[in-house]
């Protein structure tokens, strides 16, 4: 059992990743991108604390989850407990997608001196990276709010050296 400190959870979610997906917005978030969705989410003392297995025994319990998404805040402020949700949920046949405003070259020299942040890229199936950037807004885009943002294959990439993107169908 961990501690993780979140915003909000929404439990049947359809717009944060493919599916249905329990999503979790984690509380705390360095980036402070002008036009955040989420700037609620910032305050690192704000938002309130759960146990992450009070978390995945809910998720558990709807049969009509396809995966978990962890958004923000920022995940990676928090990649312990959040590797560690995200593992079980492996186990269990559900996929991970992430968002951070950090890129993914970023979170790579991260992890260099916190290895927990390695630890959570490689429970990631599916990473959305990048900080939100206003002047690149784009509502045609599924899952990101603006053009800057990728979305990465984060077991080929890890696996190829490269950075492996797609496009959601």
């Amino acid at each position: 059992m961990s501690q993780l400190r979140v915003a909000g959870i929404v439990p049947e979610s359809v717009v944060d990743g493919p599916g249905f997906r329990y999503a979790i917005f984690t509380q705390g978030c360095r980036h402070n991108c002008p036009g955040c969705q989420n700037p609620q989410t910032h305050d690192f003392e704000g938002g309130y604390v759960v146990d992450t297995d009070d978390l995945f025994a809910e998720m558990m319990e709807d049969p009509l989850i396809k995966g978990m998404t962890f958004s923000g805040g920022d995940p990676f402020e928090q990649p312990v407990p959040l590797a560690e949700l995200a593992a079980r949920a492996h186990a269990a046949g559900k996929d991970i997608v992430t968002y951070t405003g950090y890129t993914y070259e970023q979170l790579l020299a991260k992890a260099q001196h916190e290895p927990a942040v390695m630890d959570l890229l490689r429970e990631t199936d599916v990473l959305i990276d990048g900080p939100f950037i206003l002047a690149q807004r784009n509502l045609e885009l599924k899952f990101r709010g603006s053009d800057n943002q990728r979305v990465i294959d984060v077991r080929q990439s890890l696996a190829s050296g490269e950075v492996v993107t797609f496009e959601f169908e």
